[in-house]
């Protein structure tokens, strides 16, 4: 029996430790880009690493390679900032996300995938690529994106991944 709550508790652990989600969400109506979108980003070598490797693997299925896009990086940090304060992982706030981009870029869809505590890039997205929502945005017809990689003050990693059909 206590061979059995053990397996339980990593199994619970595993779960809680590692974790991602996705979400998507569909324009109703065709969005105006503003005249200036482009902000300031700078990217860390984590989020060059992972546009690399999301970009490697769409190109090695077939699938156009996506350009990066600074507004929406900074919706990912926003977002992540949000995880990091409140300690959560979570798609909280991902229509208005979606809306900023819309309007920002004139993107037609967004769809979104977040991850936490993964330590690499290729740790989460292979994460990502195992699960089946996530692995529908990272296939999705799509030709922007953005990411952001947080790290709290414990060392733990908080992932934000926005894709925009534009």
């Amino acid at each position: 029996m206590k061979k059995i709550m053990r397996t339980m508790m990593f199994v619970v652990m595993l779960i809680t430790m590692n974790s991602c989600s996705a979400d998507t969400v569909e324009g109703t109506e065709t969005a105006v880009p503003n005249e200036n979108p482009n902000t300031n980003y700078a990217y860390n070598n984590s989020e060059l690493e992972l546009m690399q490797l999301i970009n490697e693997y769409r190109v090695s299925i077939g699938l156009n390679a996506l350009e990066k896009a600074n507004l929406i990086s900074d919706q990912c940090e926003d977002h992540n900032q949000y995880m990091v304060a409140n300690n959560v992982m979570n798609h909280n706030g991902f229509a208005s996300r979606s809306e900023n981009i819309m309007k920002g870029l004139g993107a037609k869809n967004v769809g979104e995938n977040v991850a936490y505590n993964y330590k690499t890039s290729q740790a989460a997205l292979k994460a990502w690529l195992e699960s089946p929502g996530h692995k529908k945005n990272i296939e999705g017809n799509y030709t922007h994106f953005g990411i952001s990689v947080t790290t709290d003050a414990s060392g733990k990693k908080y992932y934000t991944n926005i894709f925009a059909k534009i």
